[in-house]
């Protein structure tokens, strides 16, 4: 049975992140054409959702910049050392500054994306995947972004083995709040 196309209407309230059914991720090329992937394991989010007019919906998330987990330790460690400098800057954040529909079900959500203490504007392509039932409101989509806006290089040798192109991919997972 195909799954029903979700409808904005019913989407209307207040809502948190179930981090349980969440993935944040990310792709990153090596210069020898392989990719890394990796994903963050804590993460807290709210969002206000408005169906009739989805102008007036915003987005807050924020990141432990040291839960980031590629399948192999010793990377994360470097990366959370030398990238991200967590002891320093503990936190991803993102914060909607305008919501725009763009076809039924896709939305384009430009916002601040603050890494490293640099603050940024992206804009997430989404699709809503899954809503309209009162319990779960679903969104997949995501955004390249240059890490080298936000200062995330280590040296001179990593801007040549390291794509400064990097893919933020986003499965979430919204719970109504109340």
């Amino acid at each position: 049975m195909p799954t029903p196309t979700p409808t904005l209407d019913a989407l209307t309230g207040d809502y948190v992140l179930d981090t349980g059914r969440t993935r944040i991720g990310f792709v990153a090329r090596h210069a020898l054409s392989t990719r890394v992937r990796g994903h963050f394991d804590d993460f807290e989010g709210r969002a206000h959702l408005d169906g009739a007019d989805p102008a007036r919906s915003h987005v807050r998330l924020a990141v432990r910049a040291d839960s980031i987990r590629t399948g192999n330790p010793r990377r994360d460690e470097h990366l959370c050392a030398t990238f991200l400098h967590v002891p320093e800057f503990p936190a991803l954040e993102f914060g909607s500054t305008e919501v725009r529909q763009t076809g039924a079900t896709r939305f384009a959500v430009t916002g601040d994306l603050t890494i490293r203490s640099v603050t940024r504007p992206v804009t997430l392509d989404l699709e809503l995947t899954e809503g309209g039932d009162g319990h779960r409101v679903g969104l997949r989509g995501g955004v390249t972004v240059d890490r080298n806006a936000w200062g995330v290089n280590w040296n001179a040798a990593t801007r040549f083995m390291v794509s400064p192109k990097v893919r933020l991919e986003l499965d979430v997972a919204l719970l109504p709040l109340g």
